[in-house]
């Protein structure tokens, strides 16, 4: 039985030296974590970046990221906004277009995670994570297509992982698997869905555990730090995808190291959390197989 489908990275030729100077960024999640990690690679480039989330106060705010974006020498515009709401979502992308003269990138990294057995899950926890993870990044996709559909270079990444359809990934966690699995069928389908407009829509997703607020809180943080890399990895490969060609890249399931593989970077050391971790020993990314 076929288990995956999607691309591999490693099939696929990147090319490096692109930038995103003076690019409309939009960033779902993206007041913390691997989403502001992503914004912040984009405001070293200049980009203008607008951060979607919806924590206002407290730390991972939308105020603080939008700061450190500036501190980088990028513009930020924080948006509050729960991308459940369909129609906050379609009045900010609205927003951002009136106030920047367009868009375009898209990256859906707004995510919820719960690792609950089905027998466990509630009704509840199964619908936020389903209208967060598969619902905002469809919707935000729909919105967002026309008028990124008027870039010259236009990409919508989303954080997700290849379809591996091995019964062990859903077995301890089936609702989570299904909500992380529809941004990836988003993925294939808006691919070919959007070729018409040259949109390129793929996915990134990491090799290794990231150290999170998300994962420390649910895995402990003295094991996060010691078998973890940094969100930087993720941004890097972002960067690299999001400056090729949309009309060549597109479709495609990319994991984080594959892609800097891709363009000659073998050394990963650096974005380790713990120095002394031996790279064989880091924990493997939910998703992803050891080789």
């Amino acid at each position: 039985m076929k288990r995956f489908f999607g691309s591999l990275s490693n099939s696929t030729k990147l090319n490096t030296g692109g930038s995103l100077h003076e690019k409309i960024v939009l960033v779902s999640g993206g007041s913390r974590g691997i989403g502001l990690a992503i914004a912040k690679r984009a405001a070293k480039d200049g980009a203008i970046v607008i951060i979607l989330a919806k924590t206002t106060e407290g730390s991972g705010n939308i105020y603080e990221a939008a700061d450190e974006i500036r501190d980088l020498g990028g513009r930020a515009l924080p948006l509050k906004v729960d991308i459940r709401d369909e129609d906050k979502l379609r009045d900010a992308i609205d927003e951002v277009v009136s106030v920047y003269g367009g868009l375009d990138i898209v990256i859906n990294n707004a995510s919820v995670m719960t690792l609950t057995k089905s027998l466990e899950m509630s009704a509840d926890q199964y619908d936020i994570m389903n209208s967060v993870n598969t619902r905002g990044t469809f919707l935000l996709s729909k919105y967002a297509a026309p008028f990124l559909a008027g870039s010259k270079n236009p990409h919508i990444l989303n954080i997700c992982p290849p379809l591996n359809l091995d019964p062990k990934w859903f077995s301890q966690h089936c609702a989570y698997t299904i909500s992380k699995y529809g941004m990836s069928m988003c993925t294939i389908g808006m691919s070919e869905e959007f070729k018409e407009l040259r949109i390129g829509v793929n996915a990134l997703w990491p090799k290794t555990l990231i150290a999170t607020a998300a994962t420390m809180n649910l895995l402990g943080k003295n094991q996060v730090l010691a078998k973890s890399r940094h969100e930087d990895i993720m941004a890097e490969a972002a960067h690299i995808i999001l400056t090729n060609s949309s009309k060549s890249i597109t479709g495609q399931f990319f994991i984080d190291e594959d892609v800097l593989k891709s363009v000659g970077i073998n050394e990963f050391s650096k974005y380790k959390l713990n120095q002394s971790t031996k790279e064989q020993d880091l924990m493997l990314n939910l998703f992803v197989d050891r080789k």
